[in-house]
């Protein structure tokens, strides 16, 4: 909590200093400027704060982010809480709002993680809190959060996440759909040649040639298994547990005159085959779906379907901490991937050894995700209203914190993207000496 120290002596003290909690609505605004002023008397940082009645008590009106409480009830719970869930809760509601860039709030939530105020300071606020009415617009994301906690299974958590809308997601990805992190040359390229540049190069660290076969764990809306059958004359078979995805990248391969060459179910990769064999086998996107304790069947599932000489690329999300229970974890398996988890990247290559591979070659994009996201935010908001259409207010809402989140961390540095080239152990790789063939587009 935010007022979190010495424990009062009973409830009772807590209800007693809000016994006049029914104020007149001009009187809450008096109030919320009072705990505003005191909160943030020593924050340096870019967000403005707004109240209900349109007082602005922090920051300037040209600020690059703007927090607005929409309701005091809001502003009764940070002081109350300081809990993340009950913040994006009020945020999906409409209680609270975020005006112009909000990655700058992440700032703000270690400012006030790091308070240290008085027992006098905390006392008074929590007095001026309880005085405030209670928040009203919290049953829309109870709503959503009971709909989320029924997904039990990893189908269930896919089809959360995935088949939103294929219509929302077209709106703000690229021509491609890809729903990856980019490939950027620059800061200033466009998303739609970084995922090009993201997808040629996955082709060419695995070395694909004409006539291999490949296995696309977690295909989403086939832009890859496309691109490689297109350009590098490959035979792919793409799996996902999503069926708008899934329904959507048949529609893309038959459109690309490929149905030869690209075979696109649904299926578990547990369920693969037992006598199925690929010269090289890509996963992007879909690992942070495993499981930590899943590490050994994914592998392990991965390693006996890939032919002896054949080459696997991982490409997934990790974490300097691993998943750790914290409010920023819980929100994101509550509210975005419910079976979601991250690893360090350590324990990653140390599963892919045990498993039986050797890793070749591991490369960290996390500059690379910061840039994507941003440009993936910057469409979904420039399209929000037709993104509110295709889903709902609350969805817009919800991707949009929890982009800016991702970007920040990404930015920040506590979480990065991995991609690791694995081959069988004790194995001749089918890699050159040098990585130069990286870097020059081979493709048809």
């Amino acid at each position: 909590m935010l007022l979190s120290g010495k424990k009062l002596d009973s409830l009772h003290d807590i209800t007693s200093m809000g016994s006049h909690a029914a104020v007149r609505h001009d009187s809450s605004g008096l109030i919320g400027a009072d705990i505003v002023s005191v909160v943030l008397a020593d924050y340096q940082g870019e967000v403005a704060v707004r109240l209900w009645d349109s007082t602005l008590v922090k920051g300037g009106p040209d600020a690059g982010c703007t927090l607005v409480f929409k309701e005091p009830g809001a502003l009764r719970d940070l002081i109350l809480h300081r809990n993340l869930l009950r913040l994006a809760d009020s945020y999906l509601a409409g209680a609270i709002d975020v005006e112009g860039d909000m990655e700058p709030l992440f700032d703000l939530k270690d400012y006030l993680v790091s308070l240290d105020l008085s027992l006098g300071t905390r006392l008074h606020l929590l007095k001026q809190a309880f005085r405030l009415p209670r928040l009203r617009r919290r049953h829309v994301a109870r709503k959503w959060r009971a709909k989320l906690t029924a997904h039990r299974n990893s189908r269930a958590s896919i089809a959360h996440h995935y088949d939103v809308s294929n219509d929302f997601y077209r709106l703000w990805l690229d021509p491609e759909m890809v729903y990856s992190c980019a490939y950027f040359r620059s800061t200033d390229q466009s998303l739609a040649g970084a995922q090009q540049d993201k997808l040629d190069y996955l082709c060419r660290k695995l070395r694909l040639e004409q006539g291999h076969t490949l296995l696309d764990i977690g295909c989403g809306w086939g832009a890859l298994a496309i691109w490689a059958a297109r350009h590098y004359g490959v035979n792919v078979h793409g799996i996902t547990l999503s069926e708008a995805q899934l329904k959507l990248a048949q529609e893309k391969v038959r459109e690309a005159g490929l149905e030869s060459r690209v075979r696109l179910e649904l299926l578990d990769y547990r369920k693969l085959p037992e006598d199925a064999q690929y010269d090289r086998v890509v996963s992007v996107g879909m690992f942070e779906h495993v499981g930590v304790r899943n590490f050994p069947s994914y592998f392990g599932t991965v390693r006996r379907v890939l032919k002896p000489d054949g080459l696997f690329l991982n490409h997934g999300i990790t974490s300097e901490t691993g998943w750790k229970r914290t409010p920023l974890t819980r929100f994101m398996n509550r509210y975005i991937f419910p079976d979601g988890e991250l690893a360090r990247i350590s324990d990653v290559t140390d599963a892919m050894e045990k498993a039986g591979f050797e890793p070749l070659d591991v490369e960290c994009l996390r500059r690379h995700y910061a840039l994507t996201l941003r440009q993936w935010i910057k469409s979904l908001e420039t399209q929000a209203d037709r993104a509110i259409a295709c889903s709902s207010e609350v969805t817009y809402r919800l991707w949009r914190l929890y982009m800016a989140g991702c970007a920040y961390y990404f930015d920040e540095g506590s979480i990065g993207l991995h991609q690791i080239l694995a081959g069988h152990r004790h194995q001749l790789q089918p890699v050159p000496l040098r990585r130069d063939d990286l870097y020059t587009r081979q493709g048809n």
